[in-house]
């Protein structure tokens, strides 16, 4: 039997429904302001995705189409700026940056109430420890599908590939915050697929066309694929070997259509976090 396509395209519609309804309470609209350092065509497409949920939503967002050459000076004091906005209520800095930019002190910089990428330590600390306030939105994402499919997480075995600050590490603290049995595999691991077909829960974060095969996945199992590559063919694909995983898996994400929209959707939630918290002070 085919597995169930988990439809995030769908669900992240939903997701931005319910946060539209919220945000058309507010007395003021929360405000996000983008940067785009240089012009990386796959970084204008993410930003011009996520002005569009903002548009959806009925939030308010500015961009800050920067040149490359911007020094690390500019960025900074640009950061400072938007961090003292009371209309501004969340900065995302568009990742990458130009080489000679150094990435972590800008994201340092930005105030961690209004880090809605979840990336700042403080964010990330208060994660770990059971007490988050923004929820990194790729895992969030994941996490979201998992409970609006009614896919239980305790006591299973979950295996995530990939060891990123971004996805794999805060992927593997939110399923252990479910109570799930939480294996991560990397580069440096012997015989993936001694570990890959013992999940119940699989999510690929690797960025490798082809990685995860039919035989490394056990009958039955969740497989979420997380990654945005491009095959020989130049068409969008994950790491997973979707037509052949299918047929064994009991539920997929398609590549697109799959974990991509939901990271989108989890940014318009933790917006409206964000401008709650600012209005309730």
């Amino acid at each position: 039997m085919a597995a169930i396509h988990m439809d995030g395209k769908a669900l992240a519609a939903k997701v931005k429904e319910e946060v539209a309804a919220q945000v058309a309470g507010m007395e003021r609209k929360p405000g996000l302001a983008v940067v785009l350092v240089g012009d990386n065509p796959a970084s204008r497409v993410y930003v011009n995705g996520k002005k569009k949920d903002c548009a959806e939503c009925g939030i308010y967002s500015e961009e800050y189409a920067i040149p490359a050459e911007t020094t690390q000076q500019e960025l900074l004091e640009l950061v400072e700026t938007l961090n003292g906005r009371e209309d501004i209520d969340g900065i995302l800095v568009q990742l990458p940056l130009p080489r000679h930019l150094n990435e972590k002190e800008v994201l340092l910089a930005i105030r961690p109430d209004k880090d809605v990428d979840c990336f700042h330590p403080v964010n990330v600390g208060k994660m770990v420890t059971g007490q988050p306030v923004f929820l990194p939105c790729t895992p969030a994402g994941v996490m979201e599908m998992l409970r609006a499919y009614e896919i239980p997480v305790a006591g299973r075995h979950c295996v995530v590939l990939g060891r990123s600050n971004i996805v794999g590490k805060p992927m593997a603290t939110l399923l252990l915050a479910q109570s799930g049995t939480v294996t991560i595999c990397h580069s440096k691991t012997p015989d993936l697929a001694e570990f890959t077909r013992q999940a119940d829960i699989l999510v690929s974060a690797v960025g490798r066309t082809g990685l995860v095969r039919a035989d490394m996945v056990k009958e039955g199992a969740v497989v979420i694929d997380v990654a945005m590559n491009r095959n020989a063919e130049g068409k969008l694909c994950g790491d997973v070997d979707f037509a052949a995983v299918e047929k064994k898996a009991s539920y997929i994400t398609p590549v697109p259509g799959g974990v991509g929209p939901m990271t989108r959707a989890m940014l318009m939630e933790n917006l409206l976090t964000a401008a709650r918290h600012h209005q309730e002070a």
